[in-house]
């Protein structure tokens, strides 16, 4: 047996296991979407319903404005984290990483206690005279936006401040030394040489924001329903080949959502802009 044949075989358990935990699944899934006689019956359910349609918009929308909210909030703090003294950086780095390795059930669950009628947040402004009466702030698609800002919020800072700390400090000073200000030296050097950190963390936010399933399930309201709260109605209702149709056209849809990010930048430099 030559030395490669013997390399290739330390990557056989990781190939069984995923086989067996994905590959196995994912094709018994889409044989159900298929029907029992193949004629894809199941699919054609879940594409002429009206409110499996209004959920797969809701979720996109979901996705879409969530990515964009974070995006907006992680670059200043990954900004700002990449370009202050060491003791500072470590502690706004703890600050965001700590709530990371908390359970995302705990997490939501936090936010039920601020949110409700009677939570924190509510009693704070009845206290100071700013409310008469409390908001409804919980169980309404603002919960379910803070709540899942909050969980991913990690995965979008990381990848830009590992782009901005990549950035060679000597250009950063070429530009200012031949007279360009902060701004210009932001927009013209920084910001174009972060855009692979920058693109690293919209793909995961997106494609993770897709899949939601606790937090809008425990902070959203009944009109906030995602398409994996309605797959597992599915389920506990033994709907098990609608729910795999559903779960397919998610899939795909998150395919699509990669490969259109792949029209524009390459997902091997996006994700490489992420180490």
């Amino acid at each position: 047996m030559t030395t490669r044949s013997r390399h290739g075989l330390l990557v056989l358990p990781l190939l069984a296991f995923l086989v067996i935990a994905y590959l196995a699944p994912v094709t018994l899934m889409l044989a159900r979407t298929a029907g029992e006689s193949f004629g894809f019956e199941p699919l054609r359910q879940v594409i002429a319903s009206p409110v499996a349609v209004k959920v797969f918009l809701y979720t996109l929308e979901t996705a879409v404005w969530v990515t964009l909210i974070t995006l907006l909030l992680a670059y200043p703090l990954a900004f700002f984290i990449a370009t202050a003294r060491a003791l500072t950086a470590s502690i706004l780095m703890a600050v965001v990483l700590v709530p990371f390795w908390t359970s995302i059930l705990i997490r939501s669950y936090a936010w039920m206690v601020l949110l409700g009628r009677k939570g924190i947040i509510n009693e704070l402004l009845i206290s100071v005279g700013l409310l008469s009466q409390p908001l409804k702030l919980l169980n309404t698609g603002f919960a379910v936006y803070i709540g899942m800002v909050h969980v991913l919020l990690p995965f979008m800072i990381l990848p830009i401040l590992a782009s901005l700390k990549g950035i060679d400090g000597r250009l950063v000073a070429a530009a200012e030394n031949l007279g360009a200000g902060p701004v210009s030296v932001f927009r013209h050097v920084i910001l174009p040489l972060s855009m692979p950190g920058v693109l690293a963390g919209t793909v995961l936010v997106f494609v993770l924001a897709l899949g939601f399933y606790i937090t809008p399930a425990l902070l959203g309201g009944p009109s906030d329903m995602t398409i994996s709260m309605l797959i597992a109605q599915e389920v506990d209702l033994y709907r098990w080949d609608v729910g795999a149709a559903m779960a397919a056209l998610l899939l795909v849809m998150t395919l699509v959502a990669l490969l259109g990010f792949s029209r524009f930048v390459s997902l091997d430099k996006i994700l490489g802009g992420a180490k």
